[in-house]
């Protein structure tokens, strides 16, 4: 069992709680509440960052001391919305959200991931009808191996989950948010995930 902080409770933060909950571990899910998110990062192990990407480097650089030493999971997407509200243009072109969080926190361990899919995949990646990807990057392989038990207890397959190396590849998944609002635009909300096929 992990004691695990969930930064964000809405769809996806809520979705991802419940799972990890009934997965085994002591969950705490944290919206807004003034100062709840300190005590939560402070009392945690693992922290999932599911706060909306626009806002999350200022959020989370202002746990700088709670997060020391702690696992970051980083999951959101940093986007301008576009005039349907769907996902638009990066904030972070040439870098990613995950890169500036770790360049911000330099004594926390942030892993990227679970972000090239919708959030009903996140914790139900066999209700697909093709195996989907979870990719992983991070600078530090013991934080990356949590976060892979973690993903293998929400029900990813070990094989459908790639280490891509550092941190900085996370900028690679993360532009891959691109693709989302076309493929929304074409087919609906009906659960997707970036599947690499070999």
């Amino acid at each position: 069992m992990t004691t695990i902080a969930v930064l964000g409770n809405g769809r996806v933060g809520g979705n991802l709680a419940t799972a990890l909950t009934r997965a085994g571990h002591e969950v705490t899910a944290v919206g807004r509440t003034p100062g709840a998110a300190s005590y939560a990062a402070r009392t945690a192990q693992i922290i999932i960052n599911a706060t909306p990407g626009v806002g999350s480097l200022d959020r989370l650089t202002a746990l700088r001391e709670e997060l020391r030493g702690k696992i970051l999971v980083d999951v959101s997407n940093a986007t301008l919305d576009g005039p349907d509200g769907l996902p638009g243009d990066l904030i972070h072109p040439g870098s990613s959200l995950a890169e500036q969080l770790q360049e911000a926190l330099p004594d926390t361990r942030v892993v990227k991931t679970l972000n090239t899919m919708l959030f009903p995949v996140m914790t139900a990646p066999a209700t697909l009808t093709q195996a989907p990807t979870a990719f992983l990057s991070g600078d530090d392989p013991q934080a990356k191996q949590a976060v892979r038990e973690l993903l293998i207890g929400l029900g990813w397959h070990e094989e459908w989950i790639t280490d891509l190396g550092g941190i900085r590849t996370a900028r690679a998944t993360e532009a891959a948010i691109l693709f989302v609002p076309h493929v929304i635009r074409s087919s609906g909300f009906t659960p997707f995930a970036i599947s690499v096929a070999r």
